[in-house]
């Protein structure tokens, strides 16, 4: 009998290290796999980066849309100096600002020295843009 006790408190020890031991090594896995993950990460970070720079210097054409119509071929074939033809937009409202097209912000008319500029008022969110597309 005193065999077979000392035999049940040896594996019940071994099972209570193997327990103590269990969470330990779950620890080392996690602290392994966040730096795993970290470094990924970064990795994914490093490379977003690098894309944007290639990007950087790409040119798109800025463009301030006041406002636009619909007219007959007839009416636009009538037009002259001096002629007026009425927009969709109100006097005062923002005024489109689309880059290559897509509109990615609303801004108002300002003086830059003698030249016309536009100060941005409203920029798009990104799901914004993705809408426009």
């Amino acid at each position: 009998m005193n065999a077979e006790t000392a035999e049940k408190d040896k594996n019940q020890t071994e099972q209570a290290q193997e327990e103590t031991k269990a969470p330990e090594a779950s620890v080392e896995n996690q602290a392994n796999k966040s730096e795993a993950e970290s470094s990924k990460s970064s990795d994914k970070n490093t490379a977003a980066v690098s894309n944007l720079r290639l990007l950087e210097n790409i040119e798109v054409k800025l463009t301030v849309e006041v406002g636009n119509t619909e007219i007959k071929i007839k009416d636009l074939l009538r037009l002259n100096e001096g002629s007026v033809v009425e927009l969709d937009r109100l006097a005062g409202d923002a005024l489109d600002i689309l880059a290559n097209g897509t509109k990615i912000a609303k801004g108002e008319v300002v003086m830059v020295g003698e030249k016309f500029g536009i100060r941005f008022t409203e920029v798009a969110t990104p799901e914004e843009l993705i809408e426009n597309l």
